[in-house]
């Protein structure tokens, strides 16, 4: 028995148990994605690529169409989710952003008749180069309604694996780019954090509270000694915002470096006194937020000064440090680091919950609600010209109610947020159900079109169009959409609508939020855009 034999041997038996089928995938494509060379990995993508290998071995490997279109609706769902409270203040500075995806998708129809043209190609298959290359499959069921031909599903097998692997290039080099923030929500940018102790030389300073808006709110004070003198060092207590600051105080600050830096220039100098190590009186701790009833409200409204004589001045969210400012929303899984009187941190940790398994469990009913919202509102077919009709589908409807219902947070009693680590581990599991599902469909059609005698044409053209959509993103929208970074990478993958790239720029990313909020900035008008001109190019 050779090696052909085991693999045909375990494929009878995966076409006839699907769960062992979607097993196999999943395994088989996190091993390979888990394969790096030079640094370079695949990572949940890799499973796509199974699936199209294992189905085009043997046709009969495929995952059942609910199963795929299912994890893409909680994908879509979480992702919302997890961009709702910054998506709608990146919209209303993202315009520049939107108009060069739209260009760029604009350009790219253009290159694919250009293209085309120069290697004998015409009518509808340029549809399905064009749906393939950008990967999008609403643009190739709106081609197909339109030409009522199955030229373009033949255009779209060829160039579909391009047009993945092409926008992962270009997500690897847009990642290199430096990041902007461009359109990112000011309140939970990820920022260089630093704390300093400083000694006050400067008379007649402000408050404490007043000090920090003039510094809009840039750092946060967390302790205050005053009486300091050789030999008898002063209390340590935590800074108020009606504390005046006057010489000889010192105070330790937490925030942006630079802002610190201008604040010790006109107010005095670094101390060597370290504050932290005085926790006689005062004493902080990470504390994490299981209390589902703090779930939206910001920092100010928790009061903590008032109830415990307490201040935050970070909160870790995932994997990333954000300054802990009055207005930044909390959410449950978030890890908050106080400081306050060392006889009331208990009483702190009680108020926050501090629970790591409570921070970690959703509200299901919850989250099936979203869902149902998201796929009845994605069934809604709107018509265009020309007897066509367009609809969000399970991706879109999803990913539009999950941002309306992130931004909201709540609703009464009802709490729509999920915490950090259920979210990733929800997206990933949604994200790869989806692609294995979406692989096992296109490996055989894949297959048969290498073979025609214009298969590689189609190839060719579809790398063209991917490569140079790719390099439009790196140039256009990089200066007039002004971003960079790992924002840059999200709005690439959102703008080619593909979760496998999604995943990729995640990966390398670390999980960085602002590959989501550009994903989820980018992904309607792309699928808008792609659904209208993917039919108009059959006529060339």
């Amino acid at each position: 028995m050779n090696i052909v034999d085991v693999f045909r041997g375990l494929a009878d038996a995966a076409s006839e148990e699907k769960l062992l089928l979607l097993a196999l995938l999943l395994g088989l494509g996190g091993a390979l994605g888990s394969i790096k060379i030079r640094g370079f990995s695949l990572g949940p993508a890799a499973v796509l690529f199974t699936a199209l290998g294992m189905s085009a071995f043997d046709e009969r490997l495929v995952v059942a169409r609910d199963i795929g279109i299912f994890g893409l609706a909680i994908f879509a769902y979480v992702i919302g989710i997890q961009a709702g409270p910054s998506f709608f203040h990146a919209l209303r500075t993202g315009g520049r952003t939107l108009l060069a995806v739209t260009l760029t998708l604009s350009v790219a129809g253009l290159i694919t008749v250009l293209a085309a043209a120069l290697l004998g190609i015409s009518g509808p298959l340029l549809s399905g180069i064009y749906a393939g290359a950008l990967t999008n499959t609403p643009a190739l069921a709106a081609a197909n309604q339109a030409w009522n031909s199955d030229l373009p599903t033949v255009g779209y097998s060829v160039t579909y694996l391009g047009g993945v692997l092409g926008m992962l290039i270009g997500v690897g080099l847009a990642l290199r780019t430096s990041t902007t923030h461009e359109f990112d929500d000011a309140e939970t940018s990820e920022q260089p954090i630093d704390s300093m102790t400083i000694r006050i030389d400067a008379p007649h300073l402000q408050t404490v509270g007043a000090v920090m808006d003039e510094y809009d709110n840039q750092f946060v004070f967390s302790r205050i000694m005053r009486g300091d003198s050789p030999g008898h060092p002063g209390t340590v207590a935590i800074a108020v915002e009606s504390d005046t600051l006057e010489p000889g105080d010192i105070v330790t600050v937490v925030g942006n470096p630079e802002k610190i830096q201008e604040f010790v220039a006109r107010a005095g100098h670094p101390s060597t006194v370290a504050l932290t190590l005085d926790r006689s009186h005062v004493d902080y701790r990470r504390i994490t937020v299981s209390n589902a009833d703090l779930s939206g409200k910001t920092i100010e409204d928790l009061r903590l000064q008032r109830k415990f004589g307490a201040v935050i001045t970070r909160v870790r969210r995932g994997d990333v440090d954000l300054l802990a400012r009055e207005s930044l929303t909390l959410q449950v899984g978030d890890r908050v680091r106080v400081v306050a009187p060392r006889k009331k941190l208990g009483e702190v940790a009680t108020f926050f919950g501090d629970s790591e398994k409570a921070a970690q469990s959703f509200n299901l009913t919850a989250l099936a609600l979203g869902l149902v919202a998201g796929v009845l509102l994605g069934l809604i077919e709107i018509p265009l010209p020309g007897d066509s009709t367009f609809a969000l589908g399970m991706a879109g409807g999803p990913l539009l109610v999950g941002l309306l219902l992130g931004r909201r947070g709540r609703s009464g009693r009802m709490l729509w947020t999920l915490p950090s680590s259920a979210a990733t581990t929800l997206q990933h599991l949604g994200m790869m159900l989806f692609l294995a599902y979406a692989g096992s469909h296109s490996g055989s059609a894949l297959a048969e079109a290498v073979q025609t005698p214009v298969g590689w044409r189609l190839f060719v053209i579809g790398a063209i169009v991917t490569l140079l959509t790719a390099g439009l993103h790196l140039t256009l929208t990089r200066k007039l959409g002004r971003v960079a970074g790992a924002e840059l990478a999200g709005v690439m993958s959102g703008s080619q609508t593909q979760p496998a790239v999604l995943a990729y720029a995640n990966e390398r990313s670390g999980d960085n939020p602002h590959v989501n909020l550009g994903y989820a900035l980018a992904y309607p008008i792309a699928m808008m855009a792609k659904v209208l001109i993917a039919p108009l190019l059959g006529r060339f």
